[in-house]
């Protein structure tokens, strides 16, 4: 028999922690290889870790909703066969031996090492309060972050496991507006001053539901939605443009080659990754549409990479990127186009999946919208939405003179952060997507 640490994977670049939000198996239970054991959330997406060997669940080291370090031991599989050394859980015999190894006296602790390097922090939160509570790591950070001290702390009704305050308590307690920290404080226990009330900052009057009413509780992932779109809202100076492209050539060449192109590629060919190539062509053009934006500085991005915003199958959003669009021809964006789909709807992306992104598009036609004003997905810069493809009666300029015809129209509408974005790049940004798309040649291949 050996035992088998099950850690917690690398989750992207930018992902150091993960929150458990369910076990799907109890200690005791039979595990196959790579059946999932236990459902974890980061800020971007949700997803499984499974079991990389067969076996039986020995223990479990952590909770629903606790906060857990990329790397840390999760779970202990017992098995059949042997592992590595590296995974092995050291017997405890070996634990005393490390414990009792002497170390040279002059060997820097590790809080020697902190004292150095440590900042003071803002708000003093220790671990657990007086009460008794338990703060994880993560909603310590956020209350440093953000200036809570403990008594608010206190005050924050928790909804985890033995009522512990978790993330999204901490940020529904921010959104709804921090109230005011008690006069008194316990010695040697930093509190935040509170600033004069504003009108502005003041949070709604509670609805209040009568009878027949339903009240809903959002889920995770609308929580985070909502508090980024309002975030936005406050960093950016929000700007729309819109331009009408007239892409009757487009729907036409989709039209006769779309038969051809699955049977020679196997996929399925959709407007969007036409779409996605104007946009990528068009930020080469002009890259200060490639930029975030930090303090007093801009950030210009080497890479182009495109978000994708797609539909989940429980109404809410999430943005797949595809990395260095510019360098991908149309055969090739088709192919990461409906794989990212795909995934996405299956709930099958992975953190790496939606990160990086630098520009956004939005199809909003998709959903009956003939245009739209998208919120900017911090800390980019622009958001491109597409409007449904009518036909329409349009004028049509040839050298015979002027015809009214029947043409296949949409609407472009661009939202950009008028900080860094002035009215003549947006707008011309907008009208060179709509330029390619309308060059389009409707008698070339694919």
């Amino acid at each position: 028999m050996s035992k088998f640490e099950l850690k917690l994977p690398k989750m992207g670049e930018s992902v150091a922690e993960a929150t458990i939000t369910s076990w799907l198996k109890e200690v005791g239970d039979t595990i196959e290889m790579d059946e999932p054991i236990v459902e974890i959330a980061t800020d971007k997406v949700d997803s499984e870790v499974p079991s990389e060997v067969e076996g039986v669940l020995l223990e479990r080291f952590f909770e629903v909703d606790d906060v857990v370090g990329v790397g840390q031991v999760i779970a202990v599989i017992e098995t059949d066969g042997d592992v590595s050394s590296g995974e092995v859980v050291p017997k405890e015999s070996e634990k005393t031996e490390e414990k009792e190894m002497e170390l040279p006296e002059d060997l820097p602790t590790v809080e020697k090492v902190k004292e150095k390097i440590e900042e003071p922090a803002p708000v003093s939160v220790d671990m657990s309060s007086p009460s008794g509570k338990f703060y994880s790591p993560l909603v310590r950070n956020i209350a440093k972050k953000e200036g809570i001290s403990l008594q608010e702390l206190e005050s924050i009704q928790g909804s985890g496991k033995d009522n512990r305050v978790t993330k999204n308590d901490i940020l529904a307690y921010l959104k709804n507006g921090k109230q005011q920290a008690p006069e008194t404080a316990e010695p040697g226990i930093k509190t935040a001053t509170p600033e004069p009330a504003k009108a502005s900052t003041r949070p709604p009057s509670p609805v209040q539901p009568v009878l027949g009413d339903e009240v809903i509780e959002m889920t995770r992932m609308g929580k985070l939605i909502s508090k980024h779109m309002v975030d936005s809202l406050r960093t950016s100076a929000h700007v729309q443009s819109f331009v009408e492209v007239d892409v009757t050539n487009i729907v036409k060449w989709r039209e006769r080659i779309k038969d051809e192109f699955f049977k020679r590629e196997g996929e399925k060919i959709t407007y969007t990754p036409i779409f996605m190539e104007a946009v990528a062509k068009a930020i080469r053009d002009f890259p200060m549409m490639n930029i975030s934006v930090d303090g007093d500085k801009v950030i210009k991005y080497k890479d182009i990479n495109l978000g994708m915003a797609a539909a989940l199958p429980d109404g809410n959003l999430i943005v797949p990127v595809i990395k260095k669009a510019d360098q991908l021809n149309l055969v090739g964006m088709t192919k990461v186009v409906n794989d990212l789909a795909v995934r996405a709807r299956g709930g099958k992306l992975n953190p790496d999946d939606i990160q990086g992104g630098t520009f956004t598009v939005t199809n909003v036609g998709s959903f009956g919208s003939i245009m739209g004003t998208p919120i900017i997905n911090q800390p980019q810069v622009g958001i491109l939405a597409l409007g449904s493809i009518r036909k329409i009666p349009a004028v049509i300029e040839t050298p015979e003179g002027d015809l009214i015809g029947i043409r296949h129209k949409m609407i472009l509408s661009h939202s950009y952060d008028h900080r860094v974005v002035n009215g003549a790049l947006g707008s011309m940004f907008a009208k060179r997507v709509g330029d390619y798309l309308e060059a389009w040649d409707q008698n070339a291949g694919f």
